[in-house]
């Protein structure tokens, strides 16, 4: 089936120059009076790279049949992350070049879908939102409360995201996975 770069989106499988891309990230841009094109972040099944590309909007790509299953993260050691079937009990391990962009979000147990593209596994996505604890969060300084004021803390996943000032070691909150960003509080 074909689809016109327009109608691309996130997490489409496409076949460009004789390899299949995962579709990480799309904008359309209208450059002045020039002609419509869209900016696409392709990752490449065979290398594993990323990769930008500029297609005519109204260019045509083949879309590549993707199945999605949701798992279970277990666990993280040498060989790679081990993510559980909550229906068969099934286990997958996948090596940490698939996981990179969603292991900040990733603690025990966190939902995942995992695309898969003719049996294979190709990429992780967390949850939009989830919910980590703050393992490391230096106090706010006296007279420092000033509208909005962040402060950097570290979370239990190893990521380190902007926080209010009163956010506390121990506390968990909310963190949105697309944005990267602090919702709330837990």
């Amino acid at each position: 089936m074909a689809v016109i770069a327009n109608d691309l989106r996130r997490g489409m499988a496409v076949t460009k120059d004789g390899d299949i891309y995962i579709v990480l990230n799309t904008t359309h841009r209208t450059p002045g009076n020039k002609r419509a094109f869209v900016q696409a972040t392709f990752r490449s099944l065979r290398s594993g790279l990323s990769s930008d590309h500029r297609l005519a909007s109204d260019e045509r790509l083949e879309t590549v049949n993707v199945s999605r299953e949701k798992w279970e993260f277990s666990y993280q050691d040498n060989t790679g992350y081990t993510f559980m079937n909550p229906e068969n009990y099934e286990n997958i391990t996948l090596p940490a070049e698939l996981v990179e962009e969603a292991k900040d979000f990733i603690s025990e147990n966190t939902p995942c879908e995992i695309l898969f593209i003719e049996g294979k596994a190709v990429s992780v996505e967390p949850p939009a939102s989830v919910t980590l604890k703050v393992t490391e969060s230096p106090e706010g300084i006296r007279g420092d409360s000033a509208n909005n004021v962040m402060k950097m803390a570290k979370l239990e996943t190893g990521i380190q995201l902007q926080v209010p000032l009163f956010i506390k070691e121990g506390e968990v909150i909310k963190v949105d996975t697309r944005e990267r960003k602090y919702m709330g509080r837990a």
